[in-house]
């Protein structure tokens, strides 16, 4: 759900990965051989303490990959591309395409696209779950803070290098 991995992807490429797309995309797509279980707050080495206990409410737990899996006739798993299909099949819901402007968040239950996150958006910032609120037609929906107040800014984004797509991270036909 975005209000859980955007918040940790956006303060991993700010802090973790220092606004290193590249460094991001290498860790949390060609180091890993099958896909992730959960994403955890290791994705938040370097951030500052108050952030993390805001963003974690104090717990801590390990991100975990399905590179341990073993197939019914023992050969390595392999990682899977996602249709449409398999993403039905799998009840997977959301879609993340790291670019060097954001994030696009896609709601696989109601379009192909989604609008892009910047990642200089502050982590802090919360947002809709649900997937119609997603549309590729409008911003990404954040939603208000319940006390009124905006979420403090994060610190200023380095300049992108370019407006494309990380190649390991391309949409699908």
């Amino acid at each position: 759900m975005p209000s859980h991995h955007l918040p940790l992807l956006l303060a991993a490429y700010q802090y973790k990965f220092d606004r290193n797309i590249e460094a991001m995309s290498q860790y949390l797509i060609d180091d890993v051989a099958v896909g992730w279980a959960e994403l955890g707050t290791d994705l938040l080495d370097g951030a500052p303490p108050a952030l993390v206990n805001t963003l974690t409410g104090g717990e801590h737990w390990p991100s975990r990959t399905l590179d341990h899996l073993v197939t019914p006739d023992g050969s390595p798993p392999v990682r899977m591309s996602v249709t449409d299909t398999t993403a039905d099949e799998q009840g997977m819901q959301w879609g993340y395409v790291l670019h060097t402007e954001g994030i696009e968040v896609i709601s696989l239950l109601h379009e192909d696209i989604g609008p892009v996150v910047s990642w200089s958006l502050d982590p802090r910032t919360p947002f809709n779950d649900h997937p119609a609120a997603w549309s590729s037609l409008d911003a990404p929906p954040a939603l208000r803070s319940r006390r009124g107040s905006r979420p403090r800014s994060a610190p200023a984004a380095a300049p992108a290098k370019t407006s494309t797509s990380h190649p390991t991270a391309r949409r699908r036909p």
